[in-house]
């Protein structure tokens, strides 16, 4: 059996360059036969990525007796115009002339009809069936899907080539790129004799393609959907996460765009509208955008206040309103510029007092809370299956002075006390600390991967939750102590997302932030009616649901919002957490 094997193996990939250069000097014709690439669906099997049939215009130069005029003739039958020409030229020159080569992709029934009752004029060109890729949900799972594209010389170089004759696209972003070697399968090959006229009149050998493996995505097209809807016009990103598993239920960023138009090639101006937009579409904010995380690292800064008994539960600090080092005249304001009088960890949480986490910061020095939250997923790739992912950044004196060559300054800690200065992160890293919070300290790889399955044999392979850490704490009751202050956060009158339970079906703990993209001096107000949207503050979200044993855990960033995390990004969320818990607690009861 494995001689056997072994043996299709080798005349499928490394055969086939062989017989392909005989096919030049002798009359053997080489076909590939190119394999059917995985399907992608849902964690519910709602298909995500397609082979749709289509019609191809395929040129063989070498059959062709006048190239220059039979491309003129096919002009007016098929109406491109001059650059179109341009271009096809160039594919033919990247080609071989006894290879079958694509020009024109997608052909429309009427242009298949004028062609066919020319075709006995044009000896060296054909119309053949093929399977085009296709994504039926467009731009709601363009940033996780990705697309396939054209393949390209350099594309070539990072593959084997040999598996890839009679193949027009690859992988080109997102799980298409990642999984590439997965769905693409493993080229098949017709060998057959040909007459002087290059037509087949014997059969000489023939192995069949092996289909590319189907993948089935943590997503679930129905959450996905609502967190779109949720986020609206609006730019930024949504990534919600199974605690226990680390799997990715949805992942949107926005704006966004339909991955289709990339399958058979964009054109140069459509390309040009969406690579150079200021709304940059083509990002996916879930893992390449860096946002300071603001307020919503106050319950792991407050976690690790404890845990190094810089703060007990009822130890309180004064706010009136503002912050000052020892030594210095600068006052570091609180959002809220009358104070918030006497403040422990739990009331700084719910109300999100800034100087209470001033004061922390400045105990704990930035080493030693940066290096804490580390542990969490911060300041590091998660090592997600999408390429672009961004690091962000948990700042250290020593970063510092590698990167800028300057010293840390106090003010430097005082700041990154509530998330902003250095501090960076990732939506996608936000969800995940949120994650490892709400399981109490275990922190899961994040994944966009449910299974894979062999279409041949109809079997699932299902992946396997990936635990990078546990986090245990000296006293396990801190974890209670963030958890109920973060209930309180929704469900106190006080707390900065109180507002989301009027309309709320499941009950949420979480945090509320606001990420500062410029610097107000001591005395200016920030009025976001006055400054330009792009000068506005982010809205930011974390939290998990339920509360007790949470089973779902989000963040969600808005840029440039009108106003803070709990009147914008919490009710976004909300509506998420809903939508799932509605879904499956309905499932799991008996």
């Amino acid at each position: 059996m494995l001689i056997v094997v072994g043996r299709l193996f080798f005349l499928q990939v490394f055969d086939f360059q062989h017989f392909d250069s005989l096919s030049e000097n002798n009359r053997i014709s080489i076909k590939p036969l190119p394999p059917k690439r995985g399907l992608i669906f849902d964690r519910n099997g709602v298909l995500l990525a397609e082979n749709i049939p289509s019609f191809t215009l395929e040129l063989t130069p070498e059959n062709i007796p006048d190239l220059n005029k039979t491309l003129v003739r096919l002009k007016d039958i098929f109406s491109f115009n001059d650059e179109k020409l341009k271009e096809i030229h160039k594919t033919l020159r990247k080609h071989r002339k006894f290879e079958n080569i694509p020009v024109l992709f997608k052909l429309s029934p009427e242009q298949i009809a004028r062609f066919s009752v020319q075709q006995h004029l044009f000896p060296g060109v054909q119309i053949s069936p093929i399977l085009i890729r296709s994504y039926p949900q467009k731009e709601q799972m363009a940033h996780v899907l990705g697309y396939v594209g054209r393949l390209s010389s350099e594309d070539l170089m990072r593959v084997d080539a040999s598996n890839y004759k009679g193949t027009y696209y690859i992988g080109k972003s997102g799980l298409e790129k990642t999984f590439e070697t997965l769905l693409h399968g493993t080229v098949g090959i017709e060998k057959s004799e040909t007459n002087v006229a290059g037509r087949p009149v014997r059969l000489l050998e023939k192995i069949r393609a092996t289909p590319g493996k189907n993948l089935y995505t943590t997503i679930d097209m129905d959450v996905q959907q609502v967190a779109r809807e949720a986020l609206g016009d609006q730019s930024g990103a949504v990534v919600a996460i199974q605690p226990d598993t680390g799997a990715v239920i949805a992942m949107v960023s926005q704006p966004s765009y339909d991955p289709n138009q990339f399958v058979i090639g964009i054109d140069e101006k459509s390309y040009s509208a969406l690579s150079q937009s200021k709304k940059k579409p083509l990002v996916n904010r879930a893992v390449s955008g860096q946002y300071p995380p603001g307020s919503t690292l106050k319950p792991l800064i407050g976690l690790a206040g404890l845990e190094q008994k810089k703060i007990t539960p009822t130890s309180s600090v004064y706010c009136p309103g503002w912050y000052q080092l020892e030594g210095h005249e600068h006052k570091y304001r609180d959002w809220k510029r009358w104070g918030h009088g006497q403040t422990n960890l739990r009331k700084a949480i719910v109300e999100s007092c800034d100087v209470f986490f001033y004061d922390l910061a400045v105990s704990m020095g930035v080493d030693s809370f940066s290096t804490y939250l580390q542990q969490f997923g911060l300041g590091h790739r998660t090592g997600i299956e999408l390429t672009g992912e961004a690091a962000g950044n948990m700042p250290t004196r020593a970063w510092k002075k590698a990167v800028y060559r300057q010293p840390w300054y106090p003010g430097e800690t005082v700041i990154a006390g509530i998330g902003q200065g250095f501090m960076l992160t990732t939506p996608l890293q936000l969800a995940m600390s949120t994650a490892a919070l709400a399981s109490r300290g275990k922190v899961m790889q994040p994944t966009l991967v449910y299974a894979t399955e062999d279409p041949l044999k109809r079997i699932l392979d299902l992946e396997q939750p990936k635990t990078i850490r546990h986090i245990n704490l000296k006293n396990n009751r801190n974890w209670d102590v963030i958890f109920h202050a973060m209930r309180q956060v929704i469900s106190s009158p006080y707390g900065t997302a109180h507002n989301v339970t009027r309309f709320a079906r499941h009950r949420m703990a979480g945090k509320t932030g606001t990420a500062q993209v410029f610097s107000l001096g001591e005395e200016e107000e920030y009025n976001a009616k006055d400054l330009k949207r792009s000068l506005r503050d982010h809205a930011l979200f974390v939290g998990f649901s339920p509360p007790k044993k949470p089973r779902i855990a989000i963040a969600v960033l808005v840029e440039h919002a009108a106003h803070g995390g709990g009147s914008i990004a919490a009710p976004i969320a909300q509506k998420v957490i809903d939508s799932y818990l509605d879904k499956y607690e309905e499932q799991s009861t008996p």
